[in-house]
């Protein structure tokens, strides 16, 4: 993570608690030592950020440092709970914390009338026993997608059959329950859509892909628009 957006998740965080929390619990939730949790508090300090407190102690964000208002109506907040609570019941872990957070942000930032209406959402997301296992770092494949790594798949098709792939991922989609990714397949010369819940084991390479007129995710969904959708395998 680069340093200024770990300071800024770190601002980010501490908007979010109404009581002090501990050099140790930052860390915590930042994945990352405690010595630089201290380094880091010491630079926001020292920028102009009002924290208060000290090592050992506990940190809290002085609340003269404002922040405006967010207004939504209630079903903008419904429809904001509801999704956030359906990346964590069907999102891997990593984008289930994400979606937590993000959720603490806004409630943290919102007149009291309005976060009590986002805690008294009238729509809910339960965990279900429908949802696939999937094998493989779900959170290491979108962080693929996004930065445009090669991947290398063991795949499992519809029959049994297995296959290695060397692919470009292109993008995520979800079909509940099943996850498909979506990308260029090498070995065919074609997009094809992969359910990971079929994936058995994931290599991401240090290569990037480039764009290439063809291949590309806008590509695709210009395919998609014009017939049907990609063969899945």
């Amino acid at each position: 993570m680069r340093r200024a957006d770990r300071l800024f998740r770190i601002v980010e965080y501490l908007k979010t608690r109404r009581e002090a929390v501990t050099g140790e619990e930052i860390a915590q939730e930042m994945e990352i030592g405690i010595r630089t949790i201290y380094r880091d508090i010491a630079d926001l300090k020292s920028s102009g950020v009002p924290i208060i407190g000290e090592a050992g102690v506990g940190y809290l964000l002085s609340k003269d440092y404002l922040v405006k208002p967010l207004m939504f109506d209630v079903d903008e907040l419904d429809a904001l709970t509801l999704g956030a609570q359906m990346v964590e019941s069907w999102g891997d872990a990593a984008i289930a914390r994400s979606a937590r957070r993000a959720m603490e942000k806004i409630t943290a930032v919102l007149p009291p009338s309005l976060a009590e209406d986002a805690n008294r959402s009238a729509a809910y997301a339960c965990s279900s026993r429908s949802k696939l296992p999937i094998a493989i770092d779900f959170a290491a494949l979108r962080r693929a997608v996004r930065t445009k790594h090669w991947i290398e798949i063991h795949y499992t098709d519809e029959s049994g059959k297995e296959s290695q792939r060397r692919i470009r991922p292109l993008c995520l989609v979800f079909i509940a329950p099943v996850w498909l990714l979506a990308a260029w397949c090498e070995s065919r010369q074609d997009f094809r859509e992969f359910r990971v819940d079929r994936i058995t084991n994931l290599q991401i390479t240090d290569e990037r892909f480039p764009d290439e007129t063809g291949k590309t995710l806008k590509d695709l969904q210009n395919q998609k628009s014009s017939k049907s959708s990609p063969n899945q395998t």
